[in-house]
């Protein structure tokens, strides 16, 4: 396949991998990255003093959106670090306090999280990983037998990063809060997608992240309902209650805060133009791609990811062509960029491996528009049969 021309449409449809700095935010942050306000909230001079304010309002204003309250809110370096103080922080503190040493996670979690429960088994404790069916959705037996075992978290994502599958996140909570367990959800990808607030249910921690939702990277939130529950992973300063030591992110906490209220605001819009975006693409890439499947399909989804299984062609080819015709998308969660193995998401579902292996993911965002759709459909077809191609020939299976 030809390189893109340079008259050619560029097309970004990864803003599930990351969003680009919105305006708002940028004009937000960038009196924090000036040489006036610059000051280091612990300290307690005036400069001190203004950036210890704006860290607070910040707080302030990202709990309301999520229907927390501010002293709630405990800023990281993003979502994999929000994630990891949920899953190991709870769990050392039940070692610490004599509670069972044990975590269960979904099979389908981010490795953010997955990862974090397989430290806890470094450390002696113990993980179960609940099962997830065909259609994405936890097995809540598998759940409830779990969290009968006693359980010091369980940690199920909001919206799976990969196929967009939401999860019952209110139910899940309260059958948790029953066993006495503490209840964690990924929230990367629910903020400003779904309806996503700790009001939702009894909701221990929710970790969110800036750059899906136009903030920059480098900078998140843990909401911590009670901070009893939690242990910290770092040590050196006694910020945030010292859940989380170290001088702040001043202008990414400004910045993180703006783009929640955006996200939080703009939701209704949103929602109904991401879908109307994704049925376009989903429909016109069966019709047009012979023998494409849409995986999890049949359940409730949110409104910003497609993943598609094309059976014959192997994903980092379509990627790679895709990109040569000025197409940006993915195959799955960008933190797993370079793996060999086929997703990890939809092999849990039962996808067999030829088809996990063969899968991209299109998300969308406000930015997207209905020409990305067209772009997307007048390359696709012609880089499948490409694709298709090259892996019969590297397969021995001849020239079809």
């Amino acid at each position: 396949m030809s390189s893109k021309r340079s008259n050619e449409p560029l097309v970004y449809l990864d803003h599930a991998a990351t969003t680009a700095v919105r305006a708002e935010v940028r004009q937000a942050m960038a009196p924090f990255l000036g040489d006036e306000t610059f000051g280091n909230p612990s300290s307690s001079h005036r400069f001190g003093r203004t950036a210890r304010a704006a860290l607070e309002d910040a707080r302030r204003r990202i709990a309301t959106a999520l229907e927390a309250e501010p002293g709630m809110v405990v800023f990281t370096s993003g979502g994999t670090e929000a994630d990891n103080l949920a899953v190991l922080g709870t769990a050392l503190r039940a070692r610490s306090t004599g509670r069972p040493f044990r975590v269960s996670v979904a099979a389908s979690e981010h490795k953010a999280v997955l990862d974090a429960a397989r430290a806890v088994e470094h450390l002696g404790g113990e993980v179960r990983v609940l099962p997830v069916g065909p259609s994405g959705g936890i097995d809540v037996a598998a759940a409830g037998a779990a969290l009968e075992e006693g359980l010091a978290l369980l940690s199920v994502m909001w919206v799976n990063n990969e196929t967009g599958v939401v999860q019952d996140v209110s139910r899940l909570a309260h059958l948790a809060s029953t066993a006495g367990s503490a209840f964690h959800t990924d929230a990367v990808q629910a903020v400003g997608k779904v309806a996503c607030t700790m009001s939702a249910g009894p909701i221990s921690l929710l970790a969110i992240s800036g750059h899906k939702i136009g903030a920059p990277k480098g900078i998140g939130a843990l909401i911590v309902r009670d901070r009893d529950v939690l242990e910290p992973l770092l040590h050196g300063g006694g910020q945030q209650g010292g859940l989380r030591p170290g001088t702040e992110n001043v202008a990414g906490a400004v910045g993180l805060a703006v783009a929640v209220e955006l996200a939080v605001q703009e939701l209704p819009t949103v929602t109904h133009s991401l879908e109307e975006l994704r049925g376009q693409l989903e429909r016109r890439l069966v019709d047009n791609v012979p023998d494409l499947q849409v995986n999890a399909a049949t359940v409730r989804r949110a409104p910003h990811i497609s993943n598609v299984s094309i059976p014959g062609a192997e994903g980092s080819s379509l990627l790679a062509q895709l990109d040569q015709a000025g197409v940006a998308c993915s195959s799955g969660s960008a933190c797993n960029t370079g793996a060999a193995a086929p997703s990890h998401v939809l092999t849990a579902m039962g996808v067999p491996n030829d088809l996990a292996g063969a899968s991209l993911r299109f998300s969308f965002s406000r930015e997207s528009r209905l020409e990305d759709i067209h772009r997307v459909i007048e390359v696709l077809p012609a880089i499948v049969s490409n694709a298709r191609r090259l892996s019969t020939r590297l397969t021995g299976g001849g020239r079809p």
